[in-house]
């Protein structure tokens, strides 16, 4: 055994071997002994201190996410732990590599109901399923961490590594010396590769056959695709196919291309769903989005698969062809293969909806609003932003007004929780988009009711971080209208019901006077001609800018035609039912149904 180094140290040693650059988290006593080891060491993680575990969690999946790596977060035991969950659900359902180090009471309390013990086991057995370990013994600890790292980088999940205070405090162990190796001791390396898997030569060419024979050819793209945005348009052109994404894919492919209908689903563009609804060959490519309903029908379309998980194969729709392997690799060898043919009558529908897409999203920022219209906010705020930003987006209605108003370059990573549609992450999400590239502006859409539940907590760690950033732009847009609007808005579309005002009431709060209390700017702006230079000034100043931006809660959040069609009755029935609180929402949606019908008739 070393005299002085303890297993907290020898953790510290193995995150810089993996290049852990920040670890998240929030102290405790169960997880003191790795703080003090953080701080002993010169060249350890960067400790970033959130104002709950959760936001800590968050912070980690977004680390993931903009940087491409692995986040880290630490917690202690019981409500620590506890606090990390929706966090960490938030990695597991968008595939993000999260390793999370658990504390957890003495290994001699355990099962005696101590105080803060619960069963770590069984709370992340699930949402940890790849790599769920406790560390009992020091000579465990490399391999562990080592095995955490590999799976969580491996099966692109959440891991937990429990480490009981006893073991973090013990001597560090000497392993594998002049001796050689201990019967009993697993001694390994912080080593990990990803390699470039192509797909079956006899699984191309049956993909092929299936591309060539069709005359209307939609592609979805997920965020596999995100190493493969050249690759991507190339095939596009080469088969004048329509281009949806899913929601997570949305950042990677280029919006301005006449091909490019946008993203599906419930709140998806009309174009994409146009391009669903009339293909007659499905390419899906890095997608695993869950808006079925928004696919082809079944039986419509033949179609193509590729994905680096098997799993995902024909788990969304009926798949002809399955190509298990990278997405640039397996497109380069689809474009190589794939024959020319003349499609240009699907082309001119997919640029004529494209098109058509394009004038609905401007008129419907113009419609005229109580406040502003959360449409022309995300509008002019898309329009603002530095080419060099990062965008993180809030769970809500503003999700909505991302998809359909702000067509971003490629050059802005834009994140959110998109599979488990968590609300609060907007916050902690752009505080972990600040760290990985402190020199580049950080812009946030959220909605009041998301900031009221994690974000106004967390805009006291931006007031404590922002002066350590060498630039201080962080623009924190809060659509402010009142209301949990998208809920409100499922209430009258799925159950053909009355907003309920208990539970959709947002209570007032000073967003703009909030944050001068704690050091920032605050601006708070109730007109759409005070809107552009509200944000010039934001992208200018001299520190983070939170935008109180006072919105209409009842601006429609139509799903995309034909579909909306569809649910416009209920929408009318739930409004009718409001009685007079409810006219001013009846005429907004009927304009919105009417811009609809006339471009797309």
């Amino acid at each position: 055994m070393t005299d002085d180094k303890t297993v907290a140290d020898l953790v510290v040693e193995r995150l810089v071997a993996w290049d852990v650059e920040r670890i998240y988290g929030y102290a405790g006593d169960g997880n003191n002994p790795l703080l003090g080891a953080l701080q002993r060491s010169d060249v350890a993680p960067r400790f970033m201190r959130a104002r709950h575990e959760e936001s800590a969690a968050f912070m980690a999946v977004a680390e993931g996410k903009y940087s491409g790596g692995v986040g880290v977060v630490t917690s202690t035991q019981g409500p620590g732990a506890a606090h990390l969950i929706n966090g960490l659900y938030d990695a597991k359902l968008d595939s993000v590599p999260v390793v999370a180090l658990v504390a957890q009471q003495h290994t001699s309390a355990l099962g005696s109901d101590y105080q803060q013990e619960i069963d770590l086991s069984s709370v992340f057995a699930d949402v940890a399923g790849p790599f769920m370990q406790t560390v009992v013994a020091a000579e465990q600890l490399p391999m562990v961490i080592d095995r955490a790292f590999r799976s969580a980088l491996t099966h692109r999940t959440p891991v937990v590594v429990v480490i009981p205070h006893d073991v973090q405090t013990a001597p560090a162990p000497e392993l594998a010396g002049d001796d050689g190796q201990e019967h009993g001791v697993v001694v390994t390396a912080p080593e990990w590769t990803h390699g470039v898997v192509s797909p079956r030569e006899d699984d191309v060419a049956r993909a092929v056959e299936v591309l060539d024979a069709g005359e209307r050819v939609a592609i979805l793209a997920g965020r596999g695709m995100a190493g493969a945005r050249q690759e991507l348009m190339d095939l596009a052109e080469r088969l004048d196919a329509g281009v949806t994404m899913s929601l997570l894919g949305k950042p990677y492919v280029d919006e301005s291309h006449p091909l490019v209908g946008g993203t599906m689903g419930h709140l998806g563009t009309t174009a994409s769903a146009r391009i669903l609804q009339n293909c007659d060959t499905l390419l899906i490519v890095g997608s695993n989005d869950p808006w079925t309903e928004f696919y082809p029908r079944p039986g419509q379309a033949r179609a193509v698969q590729i994905d680096l998980d098997p799993s995902h194969l024909a788990n969304r729709y009926p798949v002809e062809v399955g190509l298990v392997g990278d997405s640039a690799a397996a497109l380069r060898a689809l474009t190589e293969r794939v024959g020319v043919r003349d499609r240009s009558a699907w082309r001119g529908d997919v640029e004529t909806w494209v098109g058509q897409w394009r004038e609905i999203s401007r008129e419907r920022a113009e419609v005229p609003a109580r406040g502003l219209n959360p449409e022309l906010v995300a509008r002019r705020l898309c329009r603002h932003m530095p080419h060099d930003s990062r965008l993180a987006v809030d769970v809500g209605s503003s999700v909505y007004h991302y998809v359909r108003q702000m067509d971003l370059p490629t050059s802005v990573p834009a994140h959110l929780s998109s599979t488990l549609a968590s609300m609060g992450c907007g916050i902690p999400y752009a505080i972990a988009a600040k760290a990985t590239a402190p020199g580049r502006p950080v812009v946030v859409l959220a909605g009041d009711g998301a900031v009221q539940m994690l974000g106004i907590n967390e805009l006291i760690t931006v007031s404590e971080a922002w002066p350590g950033w060498s630039d201080p732009t962080m623009v924190v847009v809060v659509l402010c209208n009142g209301d949990l609007a998208e809920v409100s808005w499922e209430q009258r579309e799925t159950e053909s019901a009355p907003r309920f005002a208990p539970s959709q009431d947002v209570p007032a709060f000073d967003m703009a006077g909030y944050a001068r209390l704690l050091g920032l700017r605050g601006v708070r702006v109730e007109d759409g001609r005070q809107l552009d230079a509200a944000l010039e000034e934001a992208f200018t100043a001299d520190r983070p800018t939170v935008i109180e931006a006072v919105a209409d809660p009842d601006i429609p959040l139509l799903p995309p035609f034909p579909h909306g069609r569809e649910m416009l009755s209920s929408m009318r029935e739930g409004l009718r039912a409001e009685g007079d609180e409810g006219h001013h929402g009846l005429v907004l949606l009927e304009e919105y149904a009417r811009i609809e019908e006339e471009r797309f008739t």
